[in-house]
């Protein structure tokens, strides 16, 4: 999958978990995290709908420092080989 396809489901399911009002076709790369509705307590349920569609786990420690869709779409990219 590449990093273009996992933002694009990142995208999909951000877009179900936020409570935000967020312009989800413009969401990007580039985009922060923070800005899309996601605080540390929503972030963890992000964590585990991501464990769960992409069928692998990896501690939310882990994503320390993860402050864009693209920093996060790059972890996964990794994590999936």
């Amino acid at each position: 999958m590449t990093q273009q396809e996992i933002i694009e489901k990142l995208r999909t399911m951000m877009r179900k978990s936020s409570q935000a009002q967020v312009n989800w076709d413009s969401v990007n790369a580039d985009s922060a995290i923070a800005s899309l509705g996601f605080d540390s307590l929503s972030i963890l349920d992000l964590v585990y709908d991501i464990q769960q569609e992409f069928g692998f786990e990896f501690e939310a420690e882990e994503l320390v420092g993860v402050k864009t869709v693209g920093q996060l779409a790059t972890f996964l990219e990794k994590k999936q080989k």
